[in-house]
């Protein structure tokens, strides 16, 4: 069996498309891979931001309809980027192991964030993000933040930001593991949810891929991402919204903690909830409507989501 993979041209996406090509080919089943580069609207508009363009969808429809045209066989995606609602006729056929989930605050001086200087500048077009850190500390002035990662960095080194924020497996993936100079825990930002999933997408009526595709799956990964991909679902939420999930397993156990907060950090609804690791998707909805009864509908409402 023959593979074309559907990738977007950054550096970030070529690798992780590179690392899937090189488990399938480890497969008796798959003879040859190849990849197949394209250009996403996302990619190309980098004058305003994904909230204004249309989201993250953005980065992933030009993939979808390789598949659909028969130029592609699958596509590659950062679990976080992809809809928690998938187009029809389409599927995620396997999810790889986890990197980290974490962000990461870059600065110069590898500052935590109780470090930064009063009122610094800080780089991040991501509602979620950017809620959390107005939340922690209210002093701080945000900027959007576009571009791939090499330009995110520079636009660092070059003196835009006293600090940006971006994913610890982004950095990692690439070779930056070394900027790192903080990584936000949990308690202080929350991350998106299946952030640091390698995701790959496939037509649902090719069985015999998903077949193959499914050799690849991590069982932690799958699970962690559905409870957490689930409570965005119920509140019909976008990947651009300030809602943050994560989810870790204890032996037969799922613990999964949620937010939802009001994009300038005034307003923070957490919560939590624990239960069996069979019941991920389940644990994501109950906790989903736990919090749409504590108002974050509304919350969402407010910002446009």
């Amino acid at each position: 069996m023959k593979i074309t993979i559907a990738t977007r041209q950054s550096a970030l996406a070529l690798w992780q498309a590179e690392h899937v090509a090189q488990r399938l080919r480890e497969l008796a089943e798959v003879s040859e891979v190849e990849l197949l580069p394209l250009s996403t609207r996302g990619d190309e508009i980098l004058d305003r931001s994904l909230l204004e363009v249309g989201g993250k969808g953005l980065f992933i429809k030009e993939l979808e309809i390789a598949m659909l045209e028969g130029r592609a066989d699958i596509a590659v995606h950062s679990m976080k980027d992809v809809p928690a609602d998938m187009p029809e006729g389409f599927c995620v056929a396997a999810v790889l192991e986890r990197a980290s989930p974490f962000d990461a605050l870059v600065s110069p001086g590898r500052l935590a964030l109780d470090e930064l200087p009063q009122g610094s500048l800080v780089g991040s077009s991501s509602l979620r993000r950017q809620a959390q850190l107005l939340a922690a500390r209210p002093d701080l002035e945000l900027r959007p933040l576009r571009g791939n990662v090499n330009t995110r960095l520079a636009k660092l080194d070059d003196g835009q930001y006293d600090a940006i924020i971006l994913a610890c497996a982004g950095l990692e993936r690439l070779g930056f593991a070394d900027r790192i100079g903080y990584s936000l825990p949990p308690e202080t930002m929350l991350p998106a949810a299946a952030q640091g999933v390698v995701g790959v997408e496939c037509r649902s009526d090719r069985v015999d891929l998903r077949d193959v595709l499914g050799r690849l799956e991590d069982e932690s990964a799958r699970l962690t991402t559905a409870a957490e991909r689930a409570v965005a679902r119920r509140l019909e939420a976008s990947c651009h919204s300030p809602l943050a999930s994560y989810a870790t397993l204890d032996g037969d156990d799922l613990s999964l903690t949620s937010l939802v907060a009001r994009p300038d950090g005034s307003r923070v609804l957490r919560r939590s909830i624990r239960g069996p690791r069979h019941a991920a998707e389940a644990l994501g909805l109950e906790l989903a409507d736990e919090m749409l009864g504590l108002g974050a509908a509304d919350m969402l409402v407010a910002q446009g989501a």
